[in-house]
């Protein structure tokens, strides 16, 4: 799924939005850039309070069966410093997925049985 064009509305008593995009949006071609723009203008559109708001940077691809070349790899590390930089400038919550050590499948991107339990892990010490 790509970051969508527009936000979902939302239920007042929503506790927590946690969003994790763009992975895909890299793979369709889009620089860090375009995909970090892409995200602000859909985070910006939701209208709970910012504190209700968790933004997870994806963990960085990998060569693998989708990954064919050092450049993504390189465009998923600089995406997840955009993030960071977006969710400081929004004022909403930040984690870092990259930082989990989430292993990933044979394609460079999805997780194994062992990186769920591992992005598990991570958003788990993120709530506490």
């Amino acid at each position: 799924r790509e970051i969508p064009s527009a936000a979902p509305v939302l239920p007042e008593d929503t506790d927590l939005l946690i969003i994790m995009l763009g992975t895909n949006d890299l793979l369709q071609g889009r620089s860090p850039e375009q995909a970090a723009e892409k995200l602000n203008r859909f985070l910006s559109g939701i209208s709970l309070d910012r504190n209700k708001i968790l933004l997870i940077a994806p963990p960085p691809v990998q060569l693998g069966a989708w990954v064919p070349n050092q450049q993504l790899i390189d465009d998923s590390r600089t995406f997840a410093q955009l993030c960071q930089t977006l969710a400081e400038h929004l004022g909403i919550r930040f984690a870092d997925a990259g930082k989990w050590d989430i292993p990933l499948a044979y394609d460079g991107v999805h997780f194994t049985e062992q990186g769920h339990r591992a992005f598990a892990a991570g958003l788990l010490e993120v709530l506490k």
